[in-house]
């Protein structure tokens, strides 16, 4: 997939000028997590070493929170008071105790959130929806179910710390 780099905001996207309604400079994860609560990281850390590997990744951290992209948003990390809000879009509608919220369809697809307050929570379950939230949206998600998508080293903006995440 063809990324563009936004010349406003330096944020990096899955298709050239894509609109997008926050056009608000780009930070790195390092910007990101000096100013933010102190459970915010360990949570992304799991999140990440769960998906970090899926080839087109983005990590996009703005102020209202952290986006993951494969071109389109799958998901999203958004703090809350005590835990982080994890949301992503789905084409179907999962039906798990697991849901913190009513689940929003719109046109043919459903957002899902979990409330995560502990690391430990991202786990296999948690894994497969998001891989399958990524693949949704980059529209390789037939691929993917026959097992016809590789793994890569996951993409985050040129801005964004050594470490890679």
């Amino acid at each position: 997939m063809d990324r563009w780099t936004c010349p406003n905001c330096n944020r990096v996207f899955g298709k050239k000028n894509q609109s997008h309604s926050v056009c608000e400079a780009a930070v790195s994860l390092d910007e990101y997590f000096a100013v933010a609560k102190p459970f915010e990281r360990p949570i992304f850390d799991a999140v990440h070493d769960r998906i970090g590997n899926l080839d087109g990744l983005i990590v996009d951290p703005l102020g209202i929170g952290i986006l993951l992209k494969n071109g389109p948003m799958f998901a999203e990390l958004r703090a809350k008071t005590k835990w982080v809000a994890l949301g992503f879009s789905l084409g179907r509608k999962l039906e798990s105790g697991r849901l913190s919220r009513k689940v929003v369809s719109y046109g043919k697809k459903y957002f899902h959130v979990i409330n995560i307050d502990d690391p430990e929570l991202i786990d296999d379950e948690i894994e497969e929806w998001l891989t399958e939230a990524f693949h949704f949206a980059g529209g390789t998600l037939m691929q993917y179910k026959r097992g016809d998508v590789a793994s890569g080293d996951g993409m985050v903006p040129d801005d964004i710390d050594e470490d890679g995440f």
